[in-house]
C-alpha cells in the first residue's frame, strides 16, 4: 500500500485561478469546510495574463448596453452552438460580479463621472469590458486572493492531482503529489470543482503557460464524465512572433481595441477585404469611420480589426500563406498610427497598454509607439470542456463540478474576448454554491484504497524504468508539434487521420517512459505525469474535429469550407466506453421563446 498525506473536505477545488477562487469564497461561504488544490504557487495562476478587461454590459460608456445585446454578442460568436442556459445567465450575472468584485477592492479604470470604464473588444457591439490598463487578470486574481484567503479554506500549493477517486458512481475526493516533495496526498471529499483552466501545452506555439496541460479536461474524462465541443481550440490572432524565445506570448486584443490596425507587407489594412455577412452591418468599411468608433463615436461601426477571434485568426493565415506576411511569419499590427490623430501619442499608447509596451520593449527591443509590432495566430484558449449543467455547473459524474476554461457551455465554437473573465466570476460562484449545496446534502462516500493504490503504482513506474526507458520531455515535443501541423487552425480529414495515428503511436511511447533521480525536485517526473492527460486531449480534440464535418467557429476544415445547418443542430461529446473514446452528436439545447426573440431583434 502506498503511504500518504489524508484530508477531509466537504469541498476540493482544483486550481486557483479566477474561476476556483470564485468557487472557493462561495462554498466557504455557505459554511462548508473547502480545501484548494492547485499546481503552482497561489497568486501565479494563468488568469494573472489575461489583459483585456471583463466582458459585462454595464453600459458605463455606451447606455445603448444590456444584457440581452451580451447574451445575443456571445450566441452570435459561438455561432449558436452556445448552451443558451449559460449565455442567458452569464450575461445578466456578470455586471453584478463586477461590482462585487469591485467592493472586494478591485481598483477598475474609471471614466470622467467616475464609473468603472469599459473599453471595446472584438465581437462586442458595445463598449463592454471593464478593466485595469491592459493587467485585469492580475488585478481579479489578486483582489480574489486578498479576499478569499480570509474565508477560511485550505490551500495546497504545488500540487499535482493524478486520479479521481469514485465510490457508487459518485466522486469521492482525488489523488495526487506534492510535487516539491513527491509526497502522496489524497484529498477526501463529498464533491470536487474542476478548475483547472486549458491544452494549450499540447500545441507548439500557445499562449498558455506550463500548466495548461489539459488536467481537468483529462481527470473528468477518466473518471468517466463527459467532455463536450473538444473541436473547438481558439487561436488568439496576435501573439508575438519574434524573436523565437517568446513566439506565441498573448498580445492583447485591447491594442485593436483603442485603435491599433492590422497591415499585411504591402502595407494594406487586409481586414477590410472580409467581412462576414453575419457582420457587416456592425462593421465598418472605411478607416474613417472604424476610427471614429474606437473613439467612442455611438454613431460608427466597429473597424474590421474587431471581428472575432478565429475570423481575425484565419485572415492572418491567408495573408501569410499568399506571401504577404511579415519578415518572421506574422503580420503587422500598429497602434503607433495613431499618432495622426492624437497629440502626445507615446504617452496615451503607455497609459493605456503599459503591459504590452514593456512587454516588446524587454523581449524585443520594440518601441510599439513608435513601429509596428510582429504578431501572428497563437494557440490560446479551448471553447471545449466538461459537459456541465448551465444552472448548477455540475458534470455527468455526481458531485464532479467544473467552472471556467475546463468547463464547456458558454462559448460554443467561439469564445468573445473578455467573456472568460466574467465566465470565471459567473460560473465560478455557481459552482462553489451548488457543489456546498451537494456536499451539505450527501454523506461522505468511501475511498477505494485499490484506485488509490493503482494510482500510486502507476504513477512510479518510470523510475522503474530509470534511464533505459524514452524521456518524456521528446514526447511532448513530438506531440506538441505534430498537433501544430496537423490539427491547427486548418484542418484537413487526411491530416487529422495522420495525427490519430501519431497520437497512437506517443501512447505507446509514453507507456515506456523513464525519469532518473528521485521525487523530489523531479520536473522528469513532472513532464511524465502531464503525458497521458496532454495524449487525451489531443485525442478528444481530434477525433472531434474529424467527425465535424464542416468550418464553424474556431473549427476551418479545407476540405469543408462551408457553414452546414445540419452540423449546427448538434454539439459533439466525447465519452469513455470499453472499447476506448466515442464522439457522439447531441442536440443543441432550444432557445426558449423569449431568447429566440432576443435573438432575432440584435441580429
Amino acid at each position: 500500500m502506498a503511504e500518504y498525506r489524508e484530508y477531509s473536505y466537504d469541498v476540493l477545488i482544483v486550481g486557483a485561478g479566477g474561476a476556483g477562487l470564485r468557487a472557493a469564497i462561495e462554498a466557504a461561504a455557505s459554511g462548508v469546510t473547502v480545501g484548494v488544490v492547485t499546481k503552482s504557487l497561489l497568486g501565479k495562476a494563468h488568469t494573472v495574463m489575461a489583459e483585456g478587461g471583463v466582458a459585462a454590459a454595464m453600459a458605463n460608456v455606451d447606455d445603448r448596453d444590456n444584457w440581452k445585446v451580451h447574451f445575443s454578442d456571445t450566441m452570435r460568436g459561438g455561432q449558436y452552438l452556445n448552451n443558451c442556459r449559460m449565455a442567458e445567465l452569464h450575461a445578466r450575472e456578470a455586471p453584478d460580479r463586477v461590482r462585487e468584485l469591485e467592493s472586494w477592492g478591485a481598483l477598475f479604470d474609471r471614466t470622467k463621472d467616475g464609473k468603472i470604464l469599459q473599453r471595446n473588444f472584438g465581437g462586442h457591439r458595445y463598449p463592454r469590458l471593464a478593466h485595469v490598463g491592459d493587467r485585469t487578470g492580475l488585478e481579479m486574481i489578486r483582489t480574489l486572493q486578498d479576499h478569499g484567503i480570509h474565508q477560511g479554506m485550505e490551500v495546497h500549493m504545488e500540487c499535482t492531482i493524478l486520479t479521481l477517486l469514485t465510490d457508487g458512481g459518485r466522486i469521492s475526493g482525488a489523488f495526487g503529489y506534492d510535487r516539491e516533495r513527491g509526497h502522496f496526498m489524497l484529498w477526501k471529499a463529498k464533491s470536487v470543482v474542476l478548475c483547472t483552466g486549458g491544452i494549450g501545452r499540447a500545441y507548439k506555439i500557445s499562449s498558455n503557460s506550463w500548466e495548461y496541460t489539459g488536467d481537468g479536461h483529462s481527470l473528468a474524462y477518466h473518471a468517466g464524465a463527459e467532455l463536450m465541443d473538444m473541436e473547438f481550440v481558439q487561436f488568439h490572432p496576435t501573439g508575438m512572433v519574434w524573436p523565437p524565445s517568446v513566439a506565441g506570448i498573448l498580445v492583447t486584443e485591447g491594442v485593436r481595441g483603442e485603435g491599433g490596425v492590422l497591415r499585411n507587407s504591402e502595407g494594406k489594412r487586409f481586414m477590410f477585404d472580409d467581412i462576414p455577412d453575419l457582420y457587416k452591418n456592425q462593421t465598418a468599411d472605411n478607416e474613417a469611420e472604424g476610427w471614429k468608433y474606437t473613439q467612442g463615436d455611438k454613431n460608427a461601426r466597429r473597424p474590421p480589426e474587431l471581428l472575432t477571434r478565429d475570423h481575425v485568426a484565419r485572415c492572418i493565415n491567408r495573408e501569410v500563406k499568399a506571401g504577404r506576411g511579415s519578415p518572421h511569419g506574422g503580420v503587422f499590427l500598429d497602434i503607433a498610427w495613431i499618432k495622426q490623430h492624437i497629440p502626445n501619442s507615446e504617452e496615451h499608447i503607455k497609459k493605456k497598454l503599459p503591459s504590452m509596451y514593456h512587454q516588446f520593449k524587454q523581449l524585443a527591443d520594440i518601441d510599439i509607439t513608435k513601429v509596428p509590432m510582429e504578431v501572428g495566430p497563437t494557440t490560446h484558449y479551448m471553447m471545449g470542456g466538461v459537459r456541465v449543467d448551465g444552472d448548477t455547473q455540475m458534470s455527468t459524474l455526481p458531485g464532479l463540478f467544473a467552472a471556467g476554461e475546463c468547463a464547456a457551455g458558454l462559448h460554443g465554437a467561439n469564445r468573445l474576448g473578455g467573456n472568460s473573465l466574467s465566465d470565471l466570476l459567473v460560473f465560478g460562484r455557481r459552482a462553489g454554491q451548488y457543489a456546498a449545496e451537494f456536499a451539505k446534502a450527501n454523506k461522505a462516500p468511501a475511498v477505494d484504497a485499490a484506485q488509490v493504490d493503482a494510482a500510486a503504482k502507476r504513477s512510479l513506474v518510470p523510475f522503474d524504468r530509470g534511464m533505459k526507458g524514452e524521456r518524456p520531455y521528446q514526447i511532448q515535443y513530438d506531440l506538441q508539434d505534430k498537433m501544430q501541423e496537423l490539427v491547427g487552425i486548418v484542418r484537413m480529414e487526411s491530416e487529422m487521420k495522420e495525427a490519430l495515428e501519431v497520437i497512437a503511436k506517443l501512447h505507446k511511447r509514453e507507456e515506456n517512459v523513464g525519469v532518473d533521480g528521485n521525487r523530489m525536485y523531479n520536473n522528469g517526473w513532472h513532464t511524465a505525469m502531464d503525458l497521458p492527460n496532454l495524449l487525451t486531449v489531443s485525442e478528444a480534440i481530434t477525433r472531434a474535429a474529424i467527425l465535424r464535418q464542416e468550418s464553424r467557429g474556431a473549427q476551418f476544415r479545407e476540405d469543408f469550407q462551408g457553414k452546414d445547418p445540419e452540423w449546427g443542430k448538434y454539439n459533439l461529446v466525447v465519452k469513455k466506453s470499453d472499447s476506448g473514446m466515442v464522439v457522439e452528436k447531441r442536440p443543441v439545447a432550444e432557445l426558449s421563446p423569449d431568447l429566440k426573440q432576443i435573438v432575432e431583434e440584435m441580429k
